[in-house]
């Protein structure tokens, strides 16, 4: 995703603060939007392994482009941050609004 997307998602997203030991994603649970992070650390565990992301990073996103539209990973925090929520509706509109969308985003994955 360039600089522009994640503009996209910061414009029609809302920003919510989390604190370290926090769950942002649980495994198994439906899909309902993905995260764009702005502050802290956080830690995604999924099956293919565990890895730390930062400010930049988007989460979130595999279940809204999957068929079953299930979460995938558990994603929690390591640190105080903030993150910017984008629920599935606006994810929606914008892939549909730019095909190219959709495709840069499947990339973070």
């Amino acid at each position: 995703m360039d600089e522009d997307d994640l503009h996209k998602l910061e414009a029609v997203g809302s920003e919510i603060a989390f604190g370290a030991g926090q769950m942002l994603i649980e495994r198994g649970k439906p899909g309902t939007g993905l995260y764009l992070v702005l502050e802290g650390k956080i830690v995604v565990e999924a099956p293919e392994g565990t890895r730390e992301l930062g400010p930049g990073s988007v989460v979130g996103e595999r279940a809204l482009l999957s068929e079953d539209g299930t979460r995938s990973a558990r994603v929690r925090a390591l640190t105080f941050g903030k993150v910017i929520a984008v629920d599935r509706a606006e994810v929606d509109r914008l892939c549909a609004e730019d095909p190219g969308f959709a495709e840069r985003l499947a990339a973070v994955s």
